[in-house]
């Protein structure tokens, strides 16, 4: 009798891990479909007939009531990582600079290039079509993590 119970009680712990840990791997579903099947063998064979329907139905609810527990949204929630990453590789360059800002170009942008601004190099978007090298430029706006400027005249 208890071995019967084991066996059920572990083919339910394998169905749920193939569920919920190693879906599409099959090895918790084969483990879970020989643990019922050793169960419903070993009661046919030891308690009779009876016993083997009792056991087969058993398994069935058993395993539909763990399926059905398992799948609902707030039965793992607990386990969910409910952290969100606020962080970047490198700051912003709008918490640094601010519109109007003037530096100089340190190389070419044909769109695109480096600048100097305060001291500090940024990764630049021309407004123009071409501004040259040593050059001076203003802020006009920002894209993701360019600087996007205009030659001063």
């Amino acid at each position: 009798m208890w071995y019967i119970i084991l066996l059920i009680l572990l083919g339910v712990l394998f169905c749920i891990a193939e569920l919920l840990l190693f879906p599409g791997l099959s090895i918790g579903a084969i483990l879970a479909v020989a643990c019922y099947g050793g169960a419903v063998w070993y009661a046919f064979e030891s308690m009779g007939t009876t016993a083997g329907i009792i056991t087969i139905i058993v398994v069935l609810v058993v395993s539909l009531i763990s399926v059905i527990f398992s799948l609902r949204a707030k039965t793992w929630q607990y386990f969910a990582l409910r952290q969100q990453i606020d962080s970047t590789s490198m700051p912003k360059p709008e918490k640094e600079l601010s519109i109007g800002a003037v530096g100089t170009t340190i190389s070419r942008l044909s769109p695109m290039g480096k600048v100097n601004i305060g001291g500090k190099v940024y990764e630049a978007k021309s407004a123009d079509v071409f501004i040259d090298q040593r050059e001076q430029v203003e802020v006009v706006g920002f894209e993701n993590f360019n600087v996007i400027v205009r030659k001063v005249n």
